[in-house]
């Protein structure tokens, strides 16, 4: 019980250090949730701050669920690994420093399942890739990058632990795109541009 609480803590924690808003605040001494599309994650950042930040910011957001899944791997085995890594994506999206308004949880998701299923992530960080680079959509990719994992991890008989915290992850993150799924179907999402400063 200790273990799991501990586990829970810090992951929730970690996910809570939003990369996003703290970069705004250090580069431009803006709350990056003001601009764009007022999320405080990786895509937006890009937009509004430029592709060296966007960097940055993806190397912290998925370091946090690497992190806490790896404690919660070093206190109780793989289960509590899925613990501590899913604590991290609700602290991304619900940070507790920032009024619990963070980013939609997509690269803190794949870094605590790259721990923990790297074969799955692989497929999905595939898919997220090819489908940005094909639609310019990042909201796309990372939908479709869920409803991949989903899919592996019952075409490769995952444990039934795993399939639980692969679909409730995704299904999650994939709920946090549900407006971008609207844009999406009415044609009025806005695409990336590779060409940012």
């Amino acid at each position: 019980m200790k273990e799991t609480f501990s586990t829970i803590l810090v992951g929730y924690i970690l996910g809570s250090i939003s990369f996003g808003i703290l970069t705004g605040k250090f580069l431009k001494g803006i709350d990056i949730r003001k601009y764009g599309s007022g999320n405080a994650g990786v895509t937006n950042v890009y937009r509004t701050l430029g592709k060296v930040p966007a960097i940055f910011v993806l190397a912290g957001d998925l370091l946090k669920g690497i992190i806490a899944a790896e404690i919660g791997l070093h206190l109780g085995g793989i289960n509590l690994g899925m613990v501590g890594g899913f604590a991290a994506v609700v602290g991304h999206i619900y940070p507790l420093f920032f009024g619990f308004r963070g980013g939609k949880g997509s690269a803190t998701g794949f870094g605590a399942a790259l721990v923990l299923a790297p074969d799955i992530m692989l497929i999905a960080g595939f898919t997220f890739i090819m489908t940005v680079i094909l639609t310019r959509y990042v909201s796309l990719g990372s939908i479709l990058g869920g409803v991949v994992s989903i899919i592996f991890v019952f075409v490769w008989h995952k444990p039934f632990p795993m399939q639980i915290f692969i679909v409730f992850l995704s299904l999650f993150v994939i709920y946090r795109h549900r407006t971008n799924l609207v844009r999406l179907y009415r044609g009025e999402e806005n695409k990336i541009k590779f060409n940012s400063k």
